[in-house]
């Protein structure tokens, strides 16, 4: 008894004394919990806090193979989950019956399909589930789902490079989302506390608590009405041509705040695995481009700046000695003497290699594309810009000449040249880029505001800003031999220059792949939006930046101004003051062609609803007074087989007009012009919602304006409308 007493002591001892830390620990471990206390992921929203990027619910999907196994129902269940997460048959079926030592696992999760899926495929999971308990008469068949967080875009495609996206593990990758991580993933915090044996907290027990601190809302200058202009006109662009890409960026020439930056083709960030990896590249700030004659803007500035051009002044179009290479106009034999203004508006090569070679000089001339911010990066807060390569040798003519129509060793970013414009258009300041408006942290409750900043101050006088943008205008405004007439919106004052240059490939220049463009901004007097569109490669050789790029301009810049509320221009007499319309013709029983042709004649645009051949219907209807830039919608089918187009820009009475045609229901909100529209279905029926924003003075139908509560429904069946005069 004593020997077992001192061996049971000793025991005792080793135990709590010599091995008492160890066995303290294992113990502590025991009776210890932790918590993981996850952060929740900042916002991204547009500037009016529309959002576009923000964290939501998600589901995995994990099997219990031995449960599967246990009711003998692995093949159902692997069919059933392909069925539903696409995931192929074969690999599901390795999973439901995944074993371990001839042991089947108790859960296993289905990667990739089955992680993270949003609540509508959740569901259908869940009910295939209780599709087979009940077949089964079972409580359990070994498929469950576990709530989880996923990122989520709630527009789709929408800004798609420009935001980036967050991948399944919850790495960033690319655009706002990859730039600005550290501040949008926000801190994880964790819970430390003691349990019993039922893992419940001890009253008593120690307590660690660490907060997770939420990641940072961040907002972004662009405009999502703009946005969507601009995304719409450039898949327009895409139907028609079939370009490579196609890039554009629009931005307040004031401040520089970027209202839009689309790229075409593009993606879905929610379901960024099913893309080309080359969809989500932002070609706004990373592509680099001879730009051609839209850069003739930056020799014209400088010439206007330094006394040198005349537009009055002749010289000889056609061609140019140049010693290397000489310099020939498009159609190479020239228009005969011609006017320096002339040269401007017919895009004349030789007249910007005699400006930017013969009397600005080289040194000169580089002066002034380094002042304008070529051959550096713009500052913008988006990861990957590139800065431009400007790589003119001052003692090689070919290299001067070549590179004052924007040829040769001139290269340069979508971003660059919109930065660069922008500076003619405000008055000589060249302002940083900004996409960013604010950031605001949840945590401190505190928001940071993104200023606008001045990088270079008197670029070019305001006086020579002024007569630039007269010069400029000329080009957009002369409907016989502007290269920028397609541009033209009645009733505002365009400026803007096209653009056609040259790919190299294999060193040599194509004579058949060209990258067109076109940028330009409005209103001349009071600039608001400046925009340039980038098309590389369309399918035919012989269209150039007006006839590919500047009717997308059009487009997008009048829906722009009609949305930041700036009215047209009105002609007569102080007495007699009325806006510029243009009457709209009767079209019924036309062929798609003619009625297109009359259309044209009249400066008006188009847009067929429908595949068929003639016209069935039109709106607005034939009499009807309208701003020159509204579109006429042909309507050519029954509107069973009709499709909802786009119609942002009319007016309510016009809308509803299409919205009986096509025999859908429309709620209202506001008063004025639609803004914006958005097609949902409720009850299996179709419904458009329709966001109006009045625009004094805007042009429109002469019974445009409607008397219309916010928010109310219009049903198709009773579409009587009370209308007053806007003029």
């Amino acid at each position: 008894m004593t020997l077992l007493f001192v061996v049971l002591i000793g025991r005792i001892y080793w135990v709590q004394v010599v091995k008492g830390d160890f066995w303290y620990d294992k113990a502590k471990s025991r009776w210890a919990a932790e918590e993981k206390l996850i952060a929740k992921r900042g916002s991204i929203t547009d500037r009016d806090g529309n959002m576009l990027a923000m964290d939501s619910i998600a589901y995995n999907v994990a099997v219990n193979p031995n449960m599967i196994h246990t009711l003998n129902i692995a093949d159902e269940v692997a069919e059933g989950l392909h069925k539903l997460l696409d995931k192929p048959e074969a690999d599901l079926l390795k999973i439901v019956t995944a074993q371990k030592d001839g042991k089947f696992y108790q859960q296993r999760e289905i990667h990739e399909e089955g992680w993270k899926i949003d609540k509508e495929l959740a569901d259908k999971v869940i009910a295939f589930r209780d599709e087979l308990k009940k077949k089964y008469d079972a409580k359990d068949v070994g498929i469950y789902l576990f709530e989880d967080q996923k990122r989520y875009y709630p527009r789709n495609s929408m800004a798609s490079q420009l935001l980036g996206y967050v991948t399944k593990e919850g790495q960033a990758a690319t655009g706002i989302e990859s730039f600005f991580n550290d501040k949008l993933k926000g801190e994880d915090g964790e819970l430390k506390y003691e349990k019993d044996g039922k893992r419940v907290q001890l009253a008593e027990g120690q307590v660690e608590y660490k907060p997770a601190k939420d990641g940072q809302d961040i907002a972004l200058t662009i405009d999502m009405d703009i946005q969507n202009y601009v995304e719409k006109a450039l898949e327009d662009i895409n139907a028609k041509y079939h370009p490579k890409s196609i890039t554009a960026v629009a931005a307040d020439p004031n401040t520089m705040e970027v209202l839009a930056m689309a790229n075409y083709p593009t993606f879905n960030p929610n379901t960024y695995w099913d893309s080309n990896f080359e969809n989500a590249y932002n070609h706004s700030i990373k592509s680099l481009y001879e730009p051609g004659s839209t850069f003739k803007i930056v020799t014209l500035a400088a010439a206007v700046q330094e006394g040198i051009f005349n537009p009055n002044a002749t010289y000889h179009s056609g061609s140019i000695a140049v010693p290397g290479a000489p310099v020939k106009d498009i159609n190479k034999v020239g228009w005969g003497t011609i006017t320096y203004l002339e040269g401007l508006k017919r895009s004349s090569n030789v007249a910007f290699v005699k400006l930017g070679w013969e009397q600005l000089g080289g040194e000169k001339l580089m002066d002034y594309i380094n002042r304008f911010g070529f051959g550096h990066k713009t500052g913008i807060e988006l990861g990957g810009e590139a800065a431009g390569a400007i790589n003119v040798n001052l003692s090689i003519p070919s290299d001067i000449a070549r590179a004052s129509f924007g040829q040769g060793k001139v290269q340069v970013t979508a971003l660059q040249q919109v930065a660069a414009v922008a500076a003619v258009a405000n008055g000589g300041k060249l302002m940083e880029p900004h996409i960013v408006k604010q950031v605001y942290d949840p945590n401190t409750k505190t928001t940071v505001k993104t200023e606008p900043k001045v990088i270079r101050d008197n670029v070019i006088s305001k006086e020579s800003s002024k007569k630039v943008g007269e010069y400029l205008e000329q080009v957009v405004s002369d409907q016989e031999i502007g290269t920028g007439r397609n541009a033209y919106i009645e009733g505002y004052r365009v400026a803007g220059k096209t653009g056609t240059a040259q790919k190299v490939i294999n060193g040599k220049y194509s004579t058949d792949k060209f990258v067109v463009s076109f940028i330009g901004y409005a209103p001349v007097e009071n600039p608001k939006i400046v925009l340039y569109i980038v098309v590389d490669e369309p399918n035919d050789s012989l269209a150039g930046g007006g006839a590919v790029a500047a009717p997308a301009f059009k487009d997008i810049v009048y829906k722009s101004l009609k949305h930041m509320g700036v009215a047209p221009n009105i002609i007569g007499t102080e007495n007699e003051k009325k806006e510029v319309t243009v009457t709209v013709p009767k079209l019924a029983s036309l062929t798609v062609s003619q009625a297109k042709t009359q259309l044209k004649s009249r400066s008006l645009n188009v847009e067929v609803v429908g595949g068929g051949t003639k016209v069935v219907q039109q709106v607005p209807a034939s009499g009807a007074s309208v701003h020159p830039a509204q579109k006429v919608y042909l309507i050519t089918e029954q509107r069973d087989k009709l499709k909802i187009p786009d119609m942002t820009g009319i007016s309510l009475r016009d809308a509803l007009e299409i919205a009986s045609v096509l025999d859908i229901r429309v709620t209202v909100k506001g008063e004025g012009y639609v803004a914006s529209q958005k097609q949902v279905t409720k009850n299996g029926e179709r419904l458009l919602e329709l966001t109006l924003s009045p625009q004094t003075g805007s042009a429109g139908t002469d019974d445009s304006k409607t008397d219309s509560d916010s928010d109310s429904t219009v049903s198709k069946d009773d579409q009587k409308v009370e209308t007053t005069n806007t003029q």
